[in-house]
């Protein structure tokens, strides 16, 4: 059976960023994940999973300055120190909240940095961040993200991050696909999963288009679902999708797709 985690960063947001692991449990779900943990000491975190029985199953690396327009720093020459520190404590906070997976976020490409240097230093914080993971027992993925949606950034495509990730060549590196993304794309969204499930670390799902929840426009979440199940996926889905007509109603959805929450 398919599992699913609502990323507390785009749902629930009717009330305040802590309030809502309790409406995330009240819903039904055992698992969460949400963008960053870094707003709140690692302790307040923990405390509000203990409280309400979730199991939060991912979270990104931090991502350099989020309010100024970064949106991740792995490929930043001038910023590896910070990258590399960003590990280490992203890996501190997943130690205490128990999380098995850390996203990696790209970032934006650099027009007034070489390509080739952008990319080298893509691979080696990719490397090092994997391989500091796999110190601690969590798993690295790495996520494109459409080029529409968010212009410039790196890696938009499932091929383009598995083509890093060959370069990378570490065991510990895994896909983050994001079928929202993905449709955007127009990628062959049955070809890349049927292709590649054993290098997808995690999953997230939005529909297209307005990235809402499944059911709400295009694409065919009842067919990927069972392909989901044929090909034996382990991990959560995460639902990174923005609820309408509000959270609640929202996830009528899962039961009428014949899961649960």
């Amino acid at each position: 059976m398919l599992r699913f985690a609502p990323n507390l960063t785009m749902l629930f947001t009717e009330v305040p960023f802590l309030d809502r692991f309790a409406l995330a449990a009240q819903a039904g779900a055992h698992e969460i994940e949400f963008l960053f943990p870094y707003e709140y000491q690692p302790g307040q975190l923990a405390e509000q999973l203990q409280r309400y029985g979730l199991k939060q199953v991912l979270f990104n690396l931090p991502a350099g300055d989020w309010a100024a327009g970064e949106r991740g720093i792995a490929a930043n020459p001038a910023k590896v120190d910070e990258f590399r520190a960003g590990v280490q404590r992203a890996l501190e906070y997943a130690t205490v909240l128990q999380v098995p997976t850390l996203n990696c976020l790209a970032g934006l490409a650099l027009p007034e940095v070489d390509a080739g240097e952008q990319r080298r230093t893509l691979v080696e914080n990719i490397r090092f961040a994997a391989t500091a993971c796999e110190q601690r027992k969590v798993r690295l993925v790495v996520e494109g993200i459409n080029h529409l949606d968010m212009k410039g950034f790196n890696l938009n495509t499932a091929a383009q991050v598995l083509s890093v990730l060959d370069e990378v060549g570490h065991a510990n590196a895994f896909l983050q696909y994001d079928l929202f993304h993905a449709c955007r794309e127009e990628e062959d969204i049955p070809a890349v999963l049927t292709a590649n499930i054993a290098r997808i670390g995690h999953i997230q799902i939005a529909d297209v288009p307005g990235r809402h929840q499944p059911g709400s426009g295009t694409m065919d979440y009842p067919a990927l679902f069972r392909l989901l199940e044929q090909l034996d996926y382990k991990g959560a889905i995460g639902l990174e999708y923005i609820p309408q007509p509000n959270t609640g109603e929202s996830l009528s959805w899962i039961e009428a797709y014949g899961y649960k929450l």
